[in-house]
C-alpha cells in the first residue's frame, strides 16, 4: 500500500482486506510508539462503549483534548480518507482538500480506525517522513467545518448536561470566517454566559445551530463551560413550549 505522499484515496473494501490479512491499517508508521498514549485510548474506549466510535466530531475532540497527534482513518462514500491530525501544530495532512468543497461530504465522514501518526509535521527537526507540504492545511479550518456541517447535530458529551457557555475569543483569530446569523451570535457570546436554550433563540438560530455552534467553539479551544450559575441550564427535554430568547448584541 502506498504512503501518505500519494493522493490516491483507498477503497474501504482494500482497506479491510489488507487490515484482515496484516492486522495493521499498512500506512507507513514512525519510528517510536505503536500505541496511542493512554490517556487518550481510555477517551476512544469510552467512546466505543457508548456506541461513538465512528463519530467523527467526538473522535476528532478526543485528540484535541489530549493534544495528541493521531492518524484518524475516516470512511467517506466508499472510500478511505487517511487524515493526521497535528493539535500541537495547528495543522493537518489529508491527501485530498476536505474544504474544497467548502465542507461537502462531511456529513457522510465516519471514523473506521485511529492509530499512531504515519507522519511528521512541517518543521519536525527530523525531516523523514514529512509529507507533501500542499497536503497540509490549518486544523482550525476544518475543525469548524466539521462542527458545521458533520454528521453530528448533538452537543459533544464533554459539554453537554448543565451548562452555560462564552467565547473566549472572535473566530477571525483562529482564522476562521463565520458569516451570518452563526457569526452573530459567536460575536454575542462574547459579551454573556448563556444557555444553550438562550442562544438557540437569537435571531436566525436553531438548536442545532446554537449546538453546532457550540461545538466548533469548543474544538478551537474558545469555548468557557459554566456548570454553576442562574444561566446554567440543562437541555429541555421539549423544545415545543420555546418560542423565544433574547437578541444577541453586537
Amino acid at each position: 500500500m502506498n504512503d501518505f505522499n500519494d493522493s490516491t484515496l483507498w477503497r474501504i473494501s482494500s482497506f479491510e482486506q489488507y487490515r484482515l490479512q496484516t492486522g495493521t491499517s499498512a500506512f507507513a508508521r514512525l519510528d517510536g510508539p505503536t500505541l496511542l498514549p493512554t490517556t487518550l485510548m481510555a477517551d476512544l474506549r469510552r467512546l466505543e462503549n457508548a456506541g461513538d466510535e465512528a463519530d467523527a466530531l467526538e473522535v476528532v475532540a478526543a485528540c484535541m483534548r489530549h493534544h495528541e497527534a493521531a492518524l484518524v482513518c475516516m470512511q467517506l462514500d466508499g472510500m478511505v480518507w487517511p487524515i493526521t491530525l497535528f493539535p500541537s501544530q495547528g495543522t493537518y495532512h489529508s491527501p485530498r482538500d476536505l474544504l474544497a468543497a467548502k465542507g461537502v461530504g462531511l456529513g457522510r465522514m465516519t471514523v473506521l480506525t485511529t492509530e499512531p501518526p504515519g507522519l511528521r509535521p512541517p518543521g519536525d527537526v527530523k525531516q523523514d517522513r514529512i509529507g507533501n507540504l500542499a497536503h497540509y492545511h490549518p486544523l482550525s479550518q476544518f475543525l469548524w467545518a466539521l462542527a458545521l456541517h458533520g454528521g453530528r447535530s448533538d452537543l459533544l458529551n464533554e459539554i453537554s448536561g448543565a451548562a452555560a457557555y462564552r467565547a473566549t475569543r472572535r473566530l477571525s483569530e483562529e482564522g476562521i470566517a463565520a458569516t451570518g446569523a452563526v457569526s452573530s451570535a459567536a460575536e454575542a457570546l462574547l459579551n454573556e454566559t448563556v444557555s444553550l436554550r438562550t442562544i438557540a433563540g437569537w435571531p436566525g438560530m436553531s438548536l442545532e445551530r446554537a449546538k453546532r455552534l457550540l461545538n466548533g467553539l469548543y474544538l478551537v479551544s474558545a469555548l468557557r463551560v459554566t456548570r454553576g450559575g442562574p444561566a446554567a441550564r440543562a437541555e429541555p427535554r421539549s423544545w415545543f413550549p420555546f418560542l423565544g430568547g433574547s437578541k444577541p448584541r453586537r
